[in-house]
Formats: C-alpha cells, sequence, structure tokens
C-alpha cells in the first residue's frame, strides 16, 4: 500500500501558508511544509499487512503516544482526502495491534527482531522495544481515533477502538488497586535511577485513591510517586471519546462503563491531585501517592501540566488550569528556564537548562491570547539552530546546544501551531460536542 508522502500541494496547507506569509516571514510556511512533508516522507513505513509503522526520528521504534501525536497535524486535513484517512486508519490498525499484544508496552519493533532499549529488561517479547508502562500509551491512540471519526465521519475503525478502549479499561481498572491486584514490574540494571522502579520493580508505594497508578511519565522517565495527575486526566478525556464512540453502536454497557471510570479519575484527581500553592492558589500536582507526598512541577513532555486543554477536555478558561498554567510558567516550577534565547518548560529527561519546543508549541496552542501563539510560532524558528527542523530541547541561552537532530513529534508540534495560527488548526475536534 503507498501512502502520501508530501502534502505541500493540499489546498489547507496552500492557504496556512499564504497566510502565515502574510505575517511577515517566509520561514513560518516553508517550516509548515517540511515538518509535515518529513513526517509522511521519513518516518512513515507501510507494512504487508496494510497497517503502518512509524518511527519516533532518530530511534527506530514506534511509541504510542509519539505515533498519535505525529499524526494529529494531519487532521485538519482529512476531508476529501481519502489517502490520508487511509495513512491515519492504517496508523491506528498498528496501534490496536500493538495494545492488544503488551497493553503494558510504550514502544514497539516493526518486525519480532528482539531489538529493545536495553536487552536485560524483564520483557522478553521480541516485537517490543521497552516496556515501560505509561498511562498515556493507552489514551492517545484513543484520543487519535475518537478524533479521527469527528474529522472524517467515518466509522470503519469504531469496531477495533472499542476492542481496544476494553482492554485500557481493564489495565486502568486494575492498577485503580496497583498494590493488591497489579503483576506489573520494571527493572532495569546499571541505569539511572529514572529508567527504573524502585520496590523490586512495583514503584514507590501508593495509596488506593481512585486514580490509575503509571510506572512511568511521559518522557519515558520513572514516575516519582505513582500518580500522574496529567497522565489520569488525559485518561479521562479517552474515556469521554470511548462513551461517544460506544454510543454509535448502541453499547450501552461500555459507554456506561467507560463514563463512570472517567468521572472516577476526575473526582479522585480534585480530592487529591490539587493543592494549595501559597502565590498561584489551588493548582494541579503533577504527581501525588495517596500518603500524603505531592510533586509540584511539570514536564514538557504531553501529557502534562500545560497541555490539559490540548488532551484533556479541560477548558483553557478553568480556574484551576489558570492558576496551574500561571505555576508551570513561573520560577517557581522546576522545570521552567528563562535564558538570552528563550523561556519555557524543560524536563529532567533533558540537560538541566534545556527548554522544549514541544512545551512552547504546547503554550502557544492553549493560551487565550492568539498573540502567544504567534510569539510562540516565532520563538520555534528563531530556537531551530538554522537547521529548519524542531527538537527535543536546546538550551535556553545557546539553540546551537540541542539534543536529538531528529524527533518527529516536535516537528508535529510545530505544525499543529502553525496551522492554528493560520486559523486552520483542529482545535475544534479537541473535546467531544
Amino acid at each position: 500500500m503507498r501512502f502520501p508522502t508530501s502534502v505541500q500541494d493540499h489546498p489547507i496547507v496552500q492557504r496556512a501558508v499564504r497566510r502565515l506569509d502574510d505575517l511577515g516571514d517566509p520561514r513560518l510556511g516553508r517550516t509548515l511544509t517540511r515538518c509535515l512533508d518529513d513526517t509522511l516522507a521519513r518516518t512513515i513505513r507501510p507494512m504487508p499487512d496494510g497497517t503502518a509503522f512509524v518511527v519516533t526520528g532518530d530511534i527506530p521504534a514506534m511509541w504510542l503516544r509519539d505515533s498519535s501525536t505525529q499524526l494529529m497535524p494531519y487532521l485538519a486535513l482529512l476531508e476529501d482526502n481519502e489517502p490520508l484517512q487511509d495513512l491515519v486508519l492504517a496508523v491506528l490498525r498498528r496501534q490496536f495491534q500493538q495494545i492488544a499484544r503488551n497493553p503494558y508496552a510504550n514502544a514497539f519493533n516493526a518486525e519480532p527482531s528482539g531489538r529493545a532499549h536495553d536487552p536485560d529488561d524483564l520483557c522478553e517479547d521480541p516485537w517490543v522495544w521497552e516496556a515501560k508502562y505509561e498511562v498515556d500509551s493507552l489514551a492517545f491512540p484513543l484520543l487519535l481515533a475518537r478524533r479521527f471519526w469527528a474529522a472524517t465521519g467515518r466509522t470503519d475503525h469504531v469496531a477495533a477502538t472499542l476492542r481496544t478502549a476494553r482492554t485500557a479499561i481493564e489495565i486502568w481498572r486494575t492498577e485503580q488497586d496497583h498494590e493488591d491486584r497489579s503483576t506489573y514490574r520494571f527493572l532495569r540494571r546499571n541505569c539511572p535511577p529514572s529508567d527504573t522502579l524502585p520496590n523490586a520493580g512495583r514503584g514507590t508505594p501508593v495509596a488506593r485513591t481512585g486514580m490509575t497508578w503509571s510506572g512511568f511519565r511521559p518522557s519515558d522517565d520513572a514516575c516519582a510517586y505513582g500518580y500522574n495527575i496529567p497522565a489520569n486526566l488525559c485518561a479521562a478525556a479517552a474515556l469521554d471519546g470511548t462513551a461517544e464512540l460506544a454510543r454509535l453502536t448502541d453499547d450501552t454497557q461500555l459507554a456506561e462503563g467507560a463514563a463512570q471510570l472517567a468521572s472516577e479519575l476526575r473526582t479522585a484527581v480534585l480530592r487529591h491531585g490539587t493543592v494549595h500553592h501559597p502565590e498561584h492558589g489551588v493548582i494541579y500536582a503533577y504527581e501525588v501517592d495517596g500518603h500524603g507526598n505531592t510533586l509540584l512541577m511539570d514536564d514538557a513532555n504531553m501529557p502534562g501540566l500545560l497541555s490539559l486543554p490540548l488532551v484533556a477536555n479541560i477548558p483553557a478558561t478553568d480556574p484551576v488550569y489558570l492558576a496551574t498554567r500561571g505555576f508551570v510558567l513561573s520560577s517557581a516550577n522546576p522545570t521552567w528556564h528563562r535564558g538570552a534565547a528563550a523561556e519555557g518548560i524543560g524536563s529532567p529527561h533533558t540537560p538541566d537548562g534545556h527548554i522544549w519546543p514541544i512545551a512552547i508549541a504546547v503554550q502557544g496552542l492553549t493560551s487565550t491570547d492568539r498573540a502567544e501563539g504567534y510569539t510562540a510560532l516565532n520563538t520555534l524558528l528563531a530556537t531551530d539552530a538554522g537547521t529548519g527542523q524542531m527538537h527535543e530541547s536546546f538550551h535556553k541561552d545557546d539553540p546551537r546546544r540541542f539534543t536529538r537532530p531528529w524527533f518527529s513529534w516536535a516537528n508535529a508540534m510545530y505544525a499543529e501551531l502553525a496551522l492554528d495560527v493560520a486559523g486552520l488548526g483542529s482545535r475544534h475536534l479537541w473535546a467531544p460536542a
């Protein structure tokens, strides 16, 4: 099967480029088409079974989260474009296969090659690149599936989506009682503490709260405390979409079950995952354990606290979100940096003082001020080190010091922000009607 390798002639892309050109810098539009075409031409591999495998960039593996976000900008281009629609469906089918194979894994190989981030990990499945359990790995394909339906009206993926959702619900229910019901373990030897789980691979102890446990963050770093707040809220949004799709097939039981779990997660977050900050008021924590321990920070990866309107069906005007946003974009957040080149959020996953382009794009996409989106877009251009590509991170004082020369997720976030600034993005698909 052949899939599109360029969208530079797509009417919406051409319109977006003209609108961006009108802003006075031709690099805005050129970078948009470069980022969109790079994903199509270099990261997507058609497979013999009709699915599509998507590498994240300079690592030869497919992450469930990354491959979903890499496709999000194309949602705005799907109307009356069957080849692009078929591409998204092919990726979704691959994701559903991967989740069915191992719902606790976060990244997979194209074939059963046995390649792995670390061959000494407990997981011996040759299809699995890495088995770091992250709540959002199950949530993001469900978000993509629901948004694909909203963008196209197609339903030929709904049955498979609902089968996958049942698997996710089973895992999330199990991990609501991680201490007594979960059999998941992750151990890695001779590595930094962020790359393995303590307590014989079980993670730090947690109490039951109604939230669902996660071993690792979206950064692939170990959670300090097992309840990651943005991941729980992202899971709730995925369940909202599941309930919406289940109603299409009159599957009342699944619709009610998904809605019930979504309600439990949100209620638990409000009860256990918010704190009163002396400067910013009531805000979301980043992680808690139910025993009274709380981590106040944000991470540049999605889902993070800054990205909640984008991935968690939380309005950008919500008071708790706005207070949290104020905290996240301030020196009170230990991962926020300001330097000579830019200011923004970084991650413990990368060197200190580094800012992530993903977080800059998220800041623009979730702002209620359109000027902030335009500023974010220009900041991304100014910090690409002249490469025309977005990187994983760059130093706040010198963008020439960057990590990962080819990171497709970051390119996708530039594209999504550029389409949004041009007034042609997929913002209307973020939340159920």
